[in-house]
């Protein structure tokens, strides 16, 4: 009865968490709202503690650090609406044989993005962090 008791605030979080996000989600015939096909990203290297903004062109893999981003999708709303960013993404962590080669990673992120709210769907690394900054056409 106490983990039942402990587990109840912890999954109500998590559907009001998911809830939010279903309800933020891009709708694709949002008014005066286009898909982008570059999104600006900022990147966090915890181990040295700088910061990088890149462009990752949707569609394509880019690097930061030990780490492949691929953005499959990337919507900005208009000026008129509440300022949001969407960006859906691929993360892999690219990982080497031993021998300096490397080889294909795993994925350690897939999902969407917020740049008004980072923490909602963060990417879980113990070396980087990545977050959304702008969505550009």
């Amino acid at each position: 009865m106490m983990i039942k008791t402990f587990l109840l605030p912890i999954l109500a979080a998590s559907a009001l968490a998911a809830q939010t996000q279903a309800q933020s989600l891009p709708d694709a015939d949002e008014p005066g709202s286009e898909p982008g096909s570059v999104a600006i990203l900022r990147g966090l290297d915890k181990v040295t503690a700088r910061t990088r903004d890149f462009e990752a062109p949707v569609g394509e893999r880019v690097e930061f650090g030990a780490l492949e981003i691929e953005v499959k999708y990337c919507r900005r709303r208009p000026p008129e609406e509440p300022p949001e960013t969407f960006v859906f993404m691929e993360v892999f962590d690219r990982r080497t044989d031993g021998f300096g080669s490397d080889v294909d990673g795993a994925e350690i992120f897939s999902g969407w993005m917020f740049a008004s709210n980072p923490a909602l769907n963060p990417l879980e690394h113990p070396v980087y962090d990545v977050w959304v900054i702008d969505c550009r056409s």
